[in-house]
């Protein structure tokens, strides 16, 4: 792998994933805090849940993103009856080799696309687990890795509509992020009509960027400096959602982690080899609330889990000093958008 110093990895981030950008926001329009939190999570090497109503354009989405890079994509699409080794795999008797052969299942790709995964039974969803935190699957006591970069982007309905499954805490909380896409403005729609009346938006994408290029980022991502002041705010922001009182539970130490790592991207993608609270802040609601469960007082007050993370930034104090190095600054000529507050390979 081609070694770059820090500054100039941060400068080649922000052109590729410019590009990466301006495709997905090709398809998906008048989104694009939407389309820069999906960015986020890729480059932070997580997994992103995207839960809304029907057409909206979550698989549209999911698919946007895959088919912008150049890197192996499989779909699942959930249904009630589909297997946990439809997703993992499963060992097969080879006659001839008198010995089992391993399958791959669908979760071995670079980007697996979830469609609609609450319409599977939980059983069936667990199958994710390993693989979402280990990047790995374990079939009859032997482990498969999984390529790099991995990451699940999941398609959900709200669980009021029918045929739907509540995904389990575990599940949940192997999501770094949640984005709700929501209906456009009238303006994107008639675009939309406009650009996309006759044909499939996704038919003209073609990859912007290449597999390899994402690894190098995902470790470009990995050299931005979190000072002490910005990690105890995270800190501070997740316990705080544990003795909260409209909350049964509270967010876990992964999601420290997560938003740590969130934050980290969000840096890098405005330029800066330094996290901010500011970078905490604006990821907060999207990475802790999906993780959340209210009370059920909090639930007949109608106080959902993203306003208790609102009313949490409101009262934890922001750090008043980011710590960055004073000679840190925004890497020249980088496009800045979007700123805001032992296995075996197969």
């Amino acid at each position: 792998m081609t070694t770059y110093d820090d500054r100039a990895s941060l400068t080649d981030l922000t052109t590729t994933a410019e590009r990466v950008r301006r495709s997905v926001e090709g398809v998906i329009e008048g989104k694009p805090e939407v389309v820069r939190l999906s960015l986020t999570v890729l480059l932070a090497e997580g997994h992103l849940l995207i839960e809304d109503v029907p057409g909206v354009g979550k698989t549209m989405l999911a698919k946007a993103l895959a088919r912008s890079i150049d890197c192996s994509v499989r779909r699942i699409q959930f249904t009630p009856d589909l297997l946990p080794s439809d997703i993992t795999g499963v060992s097969i008797f080879d006659q001839q080799r008198r010995d089992f052969e391993f399958k791959p299942g669908a979760i071995f790709a670079q980007i697996v696309i979830g469609d609609e995964i609450n319409r599977a039974s939980p059983k069936t969803q667990s199958a994710l687990l390993e693989s979402m935190e280990e990047r790995q699957v374990t079939i009859d006591g032997h482990t498969y890795e999984l390529p790099d970069p991995f990451m699940v982007v999941a398609t959900q309905n709200p669980v009021e509509m029918e045929g739907t499954y509540p995904l389990p805490e575990a599940q949940r909380d192997r999501f770094m992020a949640r984005v709700s896409i929501g209906y456009p403005s009238a303006e994107a729609e008639l675009q939309m009509l406009d650009v996309h009346g006759g044909a499939s938006p996704l038919d003209d994408l073609q990859p912007v960027a290449h597999a390899h290029d994402i690894v190098k980022l995902i470790d470009a991502v990995r050299t931005v400096h979190v000072a002490e002041s910005v990690k105890r705010y995270a800190v501070e922001l997740v316990a705080a959602t544990r003795r909260h009182a409209d909350l049964r539970l509270g967010a876990s130490p992964r999601a420290t982690l997560h938003l740590l790592r969130a934050a980290k991207a969000s840096a890098a993608l405005a330029g800066r080899d330094y996290a901010l609270p500011d970078d905490v802040q604006a990821l907060a609601v999207a990475v802790l609330a999906h993780r959340l469960l209210p009370t059920a007082q909090a639930q007949l007050n109608r106080r959902t889990a993203e306003q208790v993370v609102l009313d949490i930034l409101q009262r934890v104090p922001v750090p008043t000093s980011g710590g960055a190095a004073a000679s840190a600054q925004p890497v020249p000529g980088g496009p800045v958008y979007g700123r805001q507050p032992g296995a075996r390979r197969l």
